[in-house]
């Protein structure tokens, strides 16, 4: 039994039939059984809307037309017209599936050594903003926040795991693992600037740090994922992210100060050449000065069908030299002392 399923509505253990030939796509075959969220986030990256789902040769039942659109077969939450007095389909995460059980293992599991706890953390810190961000429902948001709160504690007190987890970021852009990279690599240079102060919180910085980019789930998914470098019209639509993070946060009832900041300003500039306010030099919080240099430094370090990833050697060479008016210096001198 085959039917076509919105890409938003992928399941784990679905057994999918791409409509395209092996030679458009990154895996091995055109038809195969889905094993991970990630296989999900690659064909939602490939522009894709919907796909044939073969249920006889898949580990989850099909969905049940919904009766209110008759015998018309499966449609997707987004492309559905239903009645306004039906009940809303569920999100696709809730707060008691969001946080993956063994990233509360992980953090916690003293036996682990630091290489194979980094890994754990590091992989399902990925499967669980993933989740968030296909669900960014208000209650998920704060879920997500005392997650990353454990996760920041264990990076502050466990040095080891800490630096192992700057050695096995992954190179792919997609927002989930950019948002991931960017709050370890931002904590770890927050750790290192204010590890003998007791005036930051820390867990409102971890977790500003890692939801950095939740905006972007309300910016356009072919501007996201555009296989090339995006336009001036599309870089103005980009530009509103800032400000739609923020508003998630505020209307989840989590916008802390440090938040706001972080969310506000990580792409502010030191000389003025940023967004969305364009403010510069010390206007800048030293939160938000953080943020950039990391954000920048992944998006080096990240491969896309436009460019190559470059080196981390290469990318803090690169952000020395061609960008030396765009950064705080002392801040990334101390960055780059992160990878000695």
């Amino acid at each position: 039994m085959k039917q076509k399923v919105s890409v938003g509505d992928l399941r784990v253990g679905m057994y999918v039939e791409l409509p395209l030939s092996w030679t458009e796509h990154d895996f091995l075959r055109s038809k195969f059984k889905l094993t991970s969220p990630e296989q999900i986030a690659a064909i939602r990256g490939h522009g894709l809307r919907e796909v044939m789902v073969d249920f006889a040769r898949s580990d989850v039942p099909p969905p049940s037309p919904p009766q209110a659109l008759g015998e018309l077969g499966y449609v997707s939450h987004s492309d559905a017209i239903v009645d306004p007095k039906e009940q809303a389909p569920p999100p696709l995460w809730n707060p008691d599936t969001l946080v993956p059980v063994e990233l509360r293992e992980a953090v916690h599991d003293q036996r682990l050594a630091p290489e194979q706890k980094a890994q754990a953390v590091y992989r399902h810190s990925r499967e669980m903003m993933l989740r968030m961000l296909d669900a960014p429902t208000a209650e998920n948001i704060r879920t997500s926040k005392e997650a990353l709160g454990s996760v920041t504690d264990m990076i502050l007190r466990d040095d080891q795991t800490a630096r192992n987890l700057l050695r096995i970021t992954a190179h792919d852009f997609y927002t989930y693992t950019h948002s991931v990279n960017v709050g370890i690599l931002s904590l770890m240079l927050a750790k290192a600037m204010f590890k003998n102060s007791d005036g930051h919180d820390m867990q409102e910085l971890g977790a500003g740090f890692f939801l950095h980019d939740l905006g972007k789930v309300k910016v356009d998914a072919a501007i996201i994922n555009k296989p090339a470098r995006l336009d001036e019209t599309e870089m103005r639509r980009m530009r509103i992210h800032p400000y739609q993070g923020y508003k998630l946060l505020r209307d989840a009832d989590a916008l802390s100060e440090e938040c706001r900041i972080i969310v506000m300003e990580h792409h502010e500039l030191m000389d003025g050449g940023g967004y969305p306010k364009r403010i510069k030099g010390d206007h800048i919080h030293i939160y938000g000065r953080i943020c950039c240099i990391a954000d920048v430094f992944d998006a080096l370090t990240a491969e896309r069908s436009y460019k190559k990833a470059m080196t981390p050697f290469d990318a803090l060479t690169l952000m020395r030299d061609k960008m030396p008016n765009h950064f705080d210096r002392p801040l990334f001198n101390r960055f780059v002392e992160l990878f000695r």
